[in-house]
């Protein structure tokens, strides 16, 4: 696991670690960044998860090993950003990102205005041309303006970008309303399925907010018999669940039948808001439905004992999202070639022609 440097330690061998261009450097290894940054990558001034060092570091060690990455970070006064990239061929770039990410974007010290985040990641922008022709970004959420500034960044820095969407994002908004407030609005078939099956009393449920091994095998037998797919990183999900359950974010929720797990759901909450990170269930389980009632459970759990202002299902359009969720958020896939490298030229004209054809 990655562990966050004290302010005071210096790194020795900064030679490739480190290189100062103008007012921007870049670094190639996590140890590096973290002596620059200090604790402005931590839980203490990052609200997302995703936007976090520790989460970052702990991605490309666990599940992105072999992708080299590179660091931008850009300094204006007493203003900072982060680009975290990896390198996916001779001269280009891809967000550090992979599926367990719900969002990736730039990263600011603070909350910035929009024209201090311009200048940061304009300055950004200008110096990747020393590195790259092509660089790949997504899911980049755009509520927050990360897509459309990081568009209007590189334009500025002489790069052709094309932005297209990626994927959806399905929210629910809780604005002020209870469980019940807000369960009395589920579609009928939804809301008659849980009466019918919870009056049979065959599955008991608990909501774990503190990390134990026992529980966290229990997850794990579920999802072992469920219909998922074989879990891309075992051990980063372990890592993370442990990481959330010290800081008191932690929300794994488990169903049994006659004390066996059939379902499971591993959430986090922090700052008003609940990620989803993965639910399942036993398949042979599906008709008392212990899915569907978990899901009942801890919905009510973070809205009436959490207060959540928010909770995110993550990306994609699994059909059963829209059933709990309200609203959906797009999420944007940038791509940005240098138009002075000769190899930036095809892939230009074919993205234009793509998008020309998509506008007809």
């Amino acid at each position: 696991m990655f562990e966050p440097m004290g302010k005071n330690e210096i790194v020795t061998d900064m030679t490739v670690a480190r290189n100062i261009l103008g007012n921007s450097e870049y670094h190639d290894n996590f140890q590096s960044a973290q002596a620059v940054a200090g604790e402005k990558l931590g839980r203490a001034y990052q609200k997302s998860l995703f936007d976090r060092l520790e989460w970052l570091a702990q991605l490309h060690a666990l599940c992105l090993p072999g992708n080299q990455p590179l660091i931008v970070h850009s300094a204006e006064s007493s203003a900072e950003a982060w680009l975290f990239l990896m390198k996916k061929g001779a001269g280009s770039y891809t967000a550090l990102a992979n599926w367990y990410n719900f969002t990736y974007r730039p990263i600011f010290a603070d909350d910035y205005d929009k024209n201090v985040k311009l200048a940061l990641l304009t300055s950004i922008a200008r110096k990747l041309p020393f590195h790259c022709h092509r660089i790949e970004i997504a899911p980049v959420p755009d509520e927050d303006q990360a897509a459309s500034l990081t568009e209007q960044a590189f334009r500025q820095a002489g790069w052709i970008v094309f932005k297209a969407k990626a994927d959806d994002n399905h929210i629910l908004s809780v604005n002020g309303r209870t469980f019940e407030e807000y369960w009395s609005g589920r579609p009928g078939k939804l809301r008659n399925t849980v009466r019918r099956k919870a009056k049979k009393n065959l599955v008991s449920i608990r909501i774990e907010t503190i990390f134990s091994d026992e529980h966290w095998n229990h997850y794990l037998d579920v999802y072992a018999q469920s219909w998922k797919p074989e879990e891309g990183n075992p051990d980063f999900l372990k890592n993370l669940a442990k990481q959330e359950g010290s800081a008191g974010c932690l929300r794994l929720g488990l169903a049994y039948i006659d004390n066996v797990p059939v379902a499971a759901q591993f959430w986090t909450v922090e700052n008003g808001e609940a990620l989803i990170h993965k639910l399942a269930h036993v398949e042979d389980a599906t008709k008392s439905s212990p899915g569907t009632l978990l899901s009942v459970a801890m919905f009510r759990h973070v809205i009436d004992v959490d207060g959540v202002k928010l909770i995110d299902f993550g990306t994609g359009n699994d059909s059963y999202k829209r059933e709990w969720m309200e609203d959906v958020r797009p999420r944007y896939r940038l791509e940005m070639f240098w138009p002075k490298s000769p190899l930036s030229w095809l892939p230009i004209l074919r993205n234009t022609i793509s998008t020309l054809v998509g506008k007809r």
